[in-house]
């Protein structure tokens, strides 16, 4: 334990802070660290918070490759109806789904407010791409000829053969005597 008299402290910093009127404590502000008043919950100036040539770069290069990921999501030149193909491309989706992620938690740290609602859309491009694929499969919306109800391919039935074709017996049928 320590030995310190917290009373006396206490009153000490009571004393103190009688004697500074209430404007002049409110105008002064305390110097603050960047990382230390973020913690504490101090708001900082708008001069302390501005971000560097390099944050910003990291910030926009974010932005771009999950802008850049979503709108290449409407070029997919795969088939994805069902099976392989529609399970790469929903794993796709969850890639630009977590970019966007990726890129708005950097700007919410950095708090560029734009760029944060633009990682928000590029999320919400992806979930909403995402929902177009699951939904008819899982019974929520109505299917349609682009979107079907079904999770694998199943392959078509093999055609069955005509007669007359080459290389198959011509059979006629025969008449039974009444």
């Amino acid at each position: 334990m320590s030995s310190t008299d917290w009373d006396k402290e206490l009153a000490k910093i009571d004393k103190q802070l009688g004697s500074i009127s209430d404007e002049e404590l409110a105008r002064s502000t305390p110097p603050a660290k960047a990382t230390g008043a973020r913690a504490a919950g101090v708001a900082l100036p708008p001069a302390a918070s501005r971000l560097t040539k390099r944050q910003a770069l990291g910030l926009f290069s974010r932005l771009a490759l999950a802008l850049g990921l979503g709108v290449a999501m409407l070029f997919w030149p795969y088939a994805q109806r069902c099976g392989s193909g529609l399970f790469i491309y929903l794993g796709a989706l969850v890639v630009v789904i977590g970019a966007g992620l990726w890129s708005a938690v950097a700007a919410w740290r950095h708090r560029a407010a734009k760029t944060h609602i633009l990682s928000l859309a590029v999320v919400a491009w992806g979930v909403t791409l995402g929902a177009r694929e699951v939904l008819p499969r899982v019974g929520y919306a109505r299917p349609e000829l682009g979107f079907p109800t079904t999770w694998m391919c199943t392959s078509p039935p093999a055609p069955s053969p005509q007669p007359g074709t080459p290389g198959q017996p011509q059979t006629t049928p025969q008449r039974t005597p009444n």
